[in-house]
């Protein structure tokens, strides 16, 4: 009975706090004028009391002249001071000072009014008055306040913050807003900090997070690290990846400040963090030296590296931008980006948007002619290594004769540098891809022997994190909907840069080169995808398994299917072993051979009449036999051939 007694008045009591929150303001107001009135009496009568030590003054009528004297005073300044404008569930240090200030003055014209009217109130009882009223005004608005946030924690998500700093604690009031969070405590990696409260939170060291987890079940931390270092975020990341449980970040403070986010935004791991390398800060002279006032061309603008490219570009002031790309939605889509950066810029540049191939010609020649073309980043090209495969012959017309067609127009009207984007992948390629990029390779080196008008060269690299169908995009995508994730093979590895880490670098390369250089990025180290995958599961608060291991009790499965036609385990960014260190730590350049002209010719034109006579095996056997060393898959998996070749009919059923 007294159970059931205990749960209807907890029942009650929580539609009596409901109901008061949920008042208008002005009444809101009017509930706090009446109940202060009633706590400053009551502070005043036990003041008295305390000081004379009994009741007796209660029929003596000149204590309470003197407080009816000063009680609407006060009031009056609580009111003009804005301390009813604080509400109660938010009440901070702020509205504490203004009740501060409040009482201190309500004191002091006690104190005044029954001196100047030789009313009956001892000297002391003005200061025992006021610690009586901070105890009983305050205190009742705090415990209020601590009830309101018990209520409204049940329910919601315990997080904690890692970051005990400016944009930590502005965190806990957007936190203490919403409703579907209530934050825990901080992290901090700080000694000095440990133990200590911020925003009444305490302070926890990182080696305590597994406890506080268990403890509080803690699905969430949100990292508030603004000025960490790549390096140190992935240390952290590291750390968390081992708890299960999901991990967020929160928008960068410049932004917020700009208006782009909101704090409350809190964002997936941002793919740089998984792999902790800072970039090295671009060089402000190699990125302006082949841009700044002039005429700048980008091929397959609207790529993933080309449209990086293009905002890099325009913010070093060219002349011209001109976007070139065969893609009418990509196009339109970075246009208007990129308009509207330019927008706020103080000389905006030109944009142009060019839709066109790479192999047209008339297209090619009439575009960089027509619009005095000084540089051109050559981005356009098929890259995705299975569709490639399976489209043999459009993946070599686009990658070699588009590239070559662009060079030639590039020669011919005299433009100034050009430099082309290559891959890992046309180091020993097993895949057509490669193979194509490594001619495409040939053909810049090749012209670049035969002429010095136009500044040739090459960069080389890996992949780049978050390109459309990168691995962690898909990741992404596998774990939202509950897996498998899916990974070719146990023991696959790749490198990996970030988008505007790599199209800066590149720029960069371009700008030091001589003639026929083949740059090569310092991608770091090699990841081993199924790390990735496992970190990337933990990241998001569930457990990865592995059917047929020990690890077999988990939320998402990680599966092994198989590596794909012409896909390797391992790549590869260099042909030969030596590489020269440049002006920038992050940028090589290699010394490879290259085939002359004239015979890079001959090889071009046998490719070429394969291609028009669609004869998938020779075309093979004709990149097998050209310096590539490629090593092709022993199965032809090209969708058209295959087409051709399958049995049909009758005789094909039996």
């Amino acid at each position: 009975m007294g159970q059931e007694g205990s749960l209807t008045f907890h029942k009650y009591f929580e539609r009596g706090l409901h109901s008061l929150v949920r008042l208008p303001r002005l009444y809101k107001r009017g509930v706090q004028l009446a109940v202060d009135s009633l706590l400053l009496a009551a502070s005043f009568t036990l003041a008295m009391a305390l000081r004379l030590d009994s009741f007796d003054f209660i029929t003596n009528p000149e204590p309470w002249i003197a407080f009816a004297i000063v009680l609407p005073i006060t009031l009056l300044i609580f009111v003009r001071t804005g301390f009813y404008r604080a509400l109660v569930r938010y009440i901070s240090s702020r509205a504490f000072t203004t009740m501060f200030w409040g009482i201190l003055s309500s004191a002091v014209l006690l104190f005044a009014t029954s001196q100047l009217l030789g009313l009956f109130v001892p000297r002391s009882v003005p200061g025992i008055y006021a610690m009586l009223a901070l105890l009983t005004v305050g205190g009742v608005r705090f415990a209020l306040r601590d009830l309101i946030f018990r209520q409204q924690k049940r329910g919601r998500i315990p997080v904690l913050i890692y970051g005990a700093n400016d944009q930590g604690e502005s965190l806990i009031h957007v936190l203490g807003h919403g409703r579907d969070y209530v934050p825990i405590g901080f992290v901090d990696d700080s000694p000095h900090l440990h133990g200590t409260d911020i925003g009444g939170l305490r302070v926890y060291a990182p080696d305590q997070l597994p406890e506080l987890v268990a403890a509080s079940g803690i699905s969430l931390v949100l990292l508030a690290l603004p000025q960490a270092s790549r390096d140190h975020r992935n240390q952290i990341i590291t750390q968390l990846a081992t708890l299960s449980v999901k991990v967020q970040t929160i928008p960068e403070i410049e932004d917020i400040v700009s208006g782009r986010a909101s704090l409350s935004e809190f964002r997936e791991v941002p793919p740089e963090d998984l792999l902790g390398r800072d970039p090295v800060p671009p060089k402000p002279d190699l990125m302006g030296q082949a841009i700044a006032g002039k005429v700048v061309m980008v091929s397959g603008a609207g790529g993933s590296i080309g449209s990086e490219l293009c905002r890099q570009i325009l913010s070093y002031s060219p002349k011209t931008l001109l976007l070139y790309d065969i893609s009418e939605l990509a196009l339109y889509s970075l246009d208007h980006e990129l308009q509207a950066m330019a927008a706020q810029m103080k000389a905006p540049p030109h944009i142009i948007p060019m839709i066109g191939s790479v192999q047209t010609p008339r297209r090619v020649a009439s575009v960089i002619s027509r619009f005095g073309v000084q540089t051109i980043y050559h981005a356009a090209a098929y890259k995705h290594v299975p569709l490639v495969e399976q489209n043999m012959i459009e993946g070599l017309r686009n990658n070699v004769f588009g590239t070559q067609t662009l060079l030639e127009a590039a020669i011919a009207h005299k433009v100034e540098a050009f430099t082309m984007i290559s891959t890992d992948k046309a180091v020993r390629p097993t895949n057509v891809m490669g193979a194509s990029k490594r001619l495409a390779e040939l053909i810049c080196q090749a012209q670049a022997a035969q002429q010095s008008t136009t500044q040739i060269s090459m960069v080389r690299f890996g992949n780049v994190l978050g390109s459309s169908g990168s691995v962690i995009p898909r990741f992404r995508a596998q774990i939202a909907s509950g897996g498998p994730v899916t990974v070719t093979h146990p023991e696959i590895t790749r490198y990996f840069m970030s988008i505007p880490e790599a199209a800066q670098l590149v720029i960069q390369a371009g700008a030091m080169a001589k003639g026929g250089d083949v740059f090569v990025l310092d991608m770091g180290q090699p990841v081993k995808i199924v790390d990735l995958a496992d970190r990337m599961v933990r990241l998001s608060g569930m457990t990865p398994f592995i059917r047929g291991t020990e690890n077999t009790g988990g939320d998402i499965e990680i599966c092994f299917t198989q590596l794909r036609p012409g896909e390797k385990l391992y790549e590869e960014l260099l042909i030969a072993e030596d590489a020269h260190v440049t002006a920038h730590p992050r940028i090589k350049t290699a010394t490879e051979a290259f085939l002359p002209q004239n015979a890079l010719e001959q090889v071009l034109e046998r490719l070429q009449v394969a291609c028009l006579e669609q004869d998938i095996p020779t075309l093979r056997q004709l990149l097998q036999d050209a310096p590539l060393q490629y090593t092709p898959d022993p199965n032809l998996v090209d969708l058209a051939w295959q087409a051709n070749n399958t049995p049909r009919g009758p005789a094909a059923q039996s």
